[in-house]
């Protein structure tokens, strides 16, 4: 289900933290970055520890059958009626808008149903509902943004990432010639079709290199991972991070490593 008018809740005491599978073998930073940013607006983070998989992967390559049984074991994660933050647009998406009808017409529905009303990406949650305001203590810098499909079609927060890197005084954010356009990941997309993704991805990172910034920040992993590597291989002069260990360095004064390129090893 993709909103058409967003009901933002309250500010909660509580949220759920589901960190995804990228995060979790790949940018821990990144999730420990989204965490201190929560405690920093004076919500206590709840990470379920049976987490796993959302199911992403199998269902849009079409097994749904395996993406539901995934699925099915992330519903009774969450028994309290707070609020679920995801740092993705792409797991994100599966749990808002596909996970009602993964189940729909099956015992689980109604609690799929009731997951699903709770997703929030993070970065979206943090600035409509925490209104978090942003000290930049970092030196000058200048960045790109790359907003994920997922996140951008499915989830609605193509405007979010530039609002809050707008709060920082000391970055200046570059606007990219081919901002809507995929990076060429897309989950399976990437290991079914190599030579398109290839392609793709090459194209996106010529265009943030084109744009003038030496880093990117983005609201993916997958995505991520994806254009840091194409950079790297290329040795063309890009490095990245994920916006939140990006605008945790920024408000916490405390570096962390960006995704880097040959050219910044």
């Amino acid at each position: 289900m993709t909103d058409a008018i967003k009901l933002y809740p309250s500010k909660p005491q509580k949220v759920y933290f589901y960190g995804t599978c990228l995060i979790d073998l790949f940018y821990p930073e990144a999730g420990m970055a989204g965490i201190q940013l929560l405690e920093r607006e004076g919500i206590e983070v709840i990470f379920p520890r049976d987490q796993t998989c959302c199911g992403q992967p199998a269902y849009t390559s079409g097994y749904h059958d395996e993406a539901r049984s995934v699925a099915a074991a992330q519903l009774d994660l969450f028994p309290d009626d707070w609020p679920i933050v995801v740092p993705s647009g792409s797991c994100g998406g599966m749990m808002r808008k596909h996970y009602p009808d993964l189940f729909k017409g099956l015992p689980q529905a109604e609690k799929a149903n009731a997951v699903a009303s709770r997703v929030w990406e993070l970065t979206d949650f943090l600035l409509n509902v925490c209104h978090i305001k942003l000290q930049d203590l970092g030196q000058p810098t200048t960045v790109a943004m790359h907003t994920s499909c997922s996140a951008r079609r499915e989830m609605g927060v193509a405007e979010v990432g530039p609002k809050l890197l707008g709060q920082l005084a000391n970055v200046t954010l570059v606007e990219q010639v081919r901002a809507e356009e995929c990076c060429g990941f897309g989950g399976t997309f990437a290991v079914r079709h190599p030579e398109i993704s290839g392609a793709m991805v090459t194209d996106k990172v010529a265009s943030l290199v084109e744009a003038g910034a030496p880093e990117f920040v983005t609201t993916d992993c997958g995505c991520l991972m994806n254009i840091a590597g194409c950079a790297e291989k290329s040795a063309r002069p890009l490095s990245g991070q994920h916006i939140l260990s990006f605008l945790w360095q920024r408000v916490s004064g405390s570096p962390m490593d960006p995704v880097e390129g040959d050219s910044h090893s």
